[in-house]
């Protein structure tokens, strides 16, 4: 795979992030990864009826597996929702449970019990503590801690940032994905800013299309890369491990360029380690973590990209997204806001001799 790395020409230090610079993603899928923000789903929705379903079958229905029959009888839920009723003892034939490949004759009784699965909550609110930096009427900015889900998924139906949202700010509701524009992981900690109006979540995804919305990350790394470099490599899904990004020559690769600047040097467990600052002219996902491993300086931490006999050293990705710039949606003024590292990944510094 090709991963082209060069001294950066740029220049690099921590001095306020200039507006309209690529500064840009981080670990975190951005609106280039995800769907299309106008598509998401909102949240508002009708409340579902879960009260049980009685079928009384006919003769059209003779000849045919229960889980068919249901499936035409009940085409407002899927198949495998269905089949997972019916496996859980939630459907029954003349008032006995049933197997999905069951035969109907054609004038059973059947009662289904409908019971919602968790992704049916994942839009609900919940009081989940949020950190909020800045708040006004148009954007909130908020700090997030290590292990807080940023939108609900597959494993993470409920206590995200999202269900803590529409608790908190009841109307977001009514701004798709309540509000979020852009993600960071679930072991990256750092600065988000969230839409409290559709307009302004408008202008923030636009900010974040021309790479005018301005994010720094610092990271930690394993070895000693020269002081400031430009990775320039593609990313795209791993060929054989689909949960994983790569520096990939797919042509469904998308093009990925990540700046970087040493900030520090030091060593844990007696090898050499570097905080870097970083920032990227694309939002790729998981952008930062795929190319500093691409070239040899993987996270400490990472227990995906990283070096795997010692991620015992510290328990997820030495990530944090430190700086958030961007201009204000009512009246274009350039704002920006800095979160120190959390405690965590403080100590993790100090343990390596570093003084950020």
């Amino acid at each position: 795979m090709e991963t082209r790395v060069k001294p950066d020409s740029k220049p690099f230090a921590p001095q306020p992030i200039e507006l309209g610079a690529p500064h840009d993603g981080d670990d975190a899928e951005d609106v280039d990864d995800v769907d299309d923000i106008d598509d998401a789903e909102s949240g508002a929705s009708d409340a579902p009826d879960w009260s049980p379903i009685l079928l009384t079958l006919d003769a059209a229905s003779g000849g045919m597996r229960l889980d068919k029959v249901l499936s035409t009888l009940l085409p407002q839920f899927s198949r495998a929702r269905l089949q997972q009723w019916i496996d859980d003892g939630l459907v029954t034939v003349d008032g006995k449970s049933a197997k999905a490949r069951a035969t109907m004759v054609g004038d059973e009784r059947i009662v289904v019990q409908p019971r919602p699965a968790d992704s049916d909550h994942a839009f609900a609110p919940e009081p989940v503590p949020l950190d909020v930096v800045h708040e006004d009427d148009e954007i909130i900015v908020i700090a997030k801690p290590v292990g807080l889900v940023v939108h609900p998924a597959a494993g993470n139906w409920s206590g995200t940032l999202l269900n803590g949202l529409l608790h908190r700010w009841p109307h977001l509701a009514g701004v798709p994905r309540a509000g979020i524009v852009h993600r960071l992981d679930k072991d990256t900690s750092g600065l988000l800013v969230v839409a409290r109006t559709l307009t302004a979540q408008t202008d923030l995804v636009r900010q974040l299309q021309d790479r005018s919305m301005g994010r720094e990350y610092l990271a930690l790394v394993w070895g000693q890369p020269v002081s400031s470099g430009r990775i320039e490599a593609a990313i795209g899904r791993h060929p054989r491990e689909r949960t994983k990004m790569a520096v990939s020559k797919s042509p469904l690769a998308k093009p990925a360029v990540t700046h970087y600047q040493k900030v520090a040097s030091g060593t844990l467990d007696g090898k050499p380690v570097a905080l870097l600052r970083c920032r990227l002219e694309t939002g790729r996902t998981h952008q930062i973590r795929v190319h500093l491993q691409s070239i040899g300086f993987p996270l400490v931490g990472d227990a995906v990209y990283g070096k795997q006999h010692l991620a015992h050293l510290f328990p997820r990705q030495a990530l944090h997204a430190e700086r958030l710039a961007l201009a204000h949606p009512a009246d274009g003024e350039p704002c920006e806001w800095q979160a120190p590292v959390p405690a965590d990944f403080d100590a993790l510094l100090q343990r390596a001799g570093i003084r950020p």
